[in-house]
């Protein structure tokens, strides 16, 4: 599975576009489809040959980060399967998104 389309490129803002907006778009969500990680996408852009985003992340903690195109590609869950993009995402505001998808906590 393509994890960054070039749809998906198109209307991603850069990094730090949305840093003073209270409740950012959320444009696309990465799983791992064999554990509990989650990575929201609110921002990103291309840096030397990988592409950093930013978002909400699930894991560990649920927090606020940084992550690469790369680190998505390469990582695995604990049975082996890769990280997959929600197909069916409707991007939204944080709270609306984390409202339909059951986390209505912000950290």
């Amino acid at each position: 599975m393509e994890l960054l389309t070039a749809e998906l490129r198109a209307v991603l803002p850069r990094l730090y576009a949305q840093e003073k907006i209270k409740d950012p778009v959320i444009h696309a969500k990465f799983f791992t489809p064999d554990s509990s990680w989650t990575w929201y996408v609110t921002e990103g852009q291309p840096e030397d040959d990988d592409f950093i985003f930013f978002g909400f992340v699930c894991g560990h903690e649920d927090e606020w980060g940084y992550f690469s195109l790369s680190e998505l590609q390469d990582g695995r869950g604990p049975m082996g399967l890769p990280i997959e993009r929600d197909l069916y995402l409707e991007p939204g505001p944080f709270s609306e998104v984390m409202k339909r998808e059951g986390r209505d906590r912000r950290s």
